[in-house]
Formats: C-alpha cells, sequence, structure tokens
C-alpha cells in the first residue's frame, strides 16, 4: 500500500527502521501525547476525544506490559506501576478528572526520562567512553 502523505511515510519508516529501545521511547512518547490530548478534551468538553484518547494511552501501557521480560526483578515492579497507571487512566476517564491525568502523565514523563538514560548509557558503551550520544 503506498503512503501519500510525507509524514506518515516518515514516521512509518521511523518505526520500521528503529532499535527496541527506539520504539520503547517512541511508545512513552505517544502516551504522553495522548494523556494530553485527553486532558484537552476534558477541558473543551469533548467526552468523545477524551475517550478515544485515554483509549489510545490504556493501549500504549498495555503493550509496554506484555514487552516486560518477567524474568527480571525490575519487569515485575515496572508492571504493577503500568497496572497502576492503566487503572488511573481508566479511573480518569470515568471521572473526566485532569488531576488524575497530571499524575498519570508525571509517571510516564518519570519512565521515558529514565528510558532515554538507558538508551544514551547503552550507546556510550557500545560505542566506546570516548563520545557523548
Amino acid at each position: 500500500m503506498a503512503i501519500n502523505n510525507p509524514y506518515a511515510a516518515y514516521e512509518q519508516n521511523a518505526v520500521t527502521t528503529a532499535a527496541p529501545g527506539e520504539i520503547t521511547l517512541m511508545l512513552y512518547n505517544g502516551c504522553l501525547k495522548f494523556i494530553r490530548q485527553a486532558k484537552k478534551a476534558i477541558e473543551e468538553a469533548n467526552i468523545q476525544a477524551k475517550n478515544t484518547n485515554l483509549q489510545k494511552a490504556q493501549s500504549i501501557v498495555t503493550e509496554l506490559m506484555i514487552t516486560l521480560n518477567m524474568e527480571l526483578e525490575v519487569s515485575k515492579q515496572m508492571s504493577v506501576m503500568y497496572e497502576y497507571i492503566n487503572h488511573r487512566l481508566l479511573e480518569a476517564n470515568l471521572k473526566n478528572d485532569t488531576g488524575i491525568l497530571e499524575e498519570v502523565e508525571g509517571l510516564v514523563t518519570d519512565f521515558r526520562d529514565t528510558w532515554k538514560q538507558v538508551i544514551q548509557v547503552t550507546r556510550q558503551q557500545q560505542y566506546g567512553q570516548g563520545g557523548q550520544a
């Protein structure tokens, strides 16, 4: 199938050529985008957009959960946090609560920022200590 929109083609290419760590970073960024859009939709009383964006954010969190390697202790801890985030997203959707979304946005931002650091450290280890990524 041909993609006529250059931006859509760029996005598809970025995902198909990204390393697994970069895909995780994209997922965190996408989740944050949908949380922010849902928050704006609540403020504008656009219930359909709120619901759609929160469902997209929940789908991303679910995807992050199922990709965890549950043999690692950190993955077990992350799974609990992802479950909490999904629960809070559902609660925010039911209550139209932007305060809950701000809490969840903070958690996802922390995870995203930590993941960025992991990618940077990994690159430094792979390509030598001489330069920074």
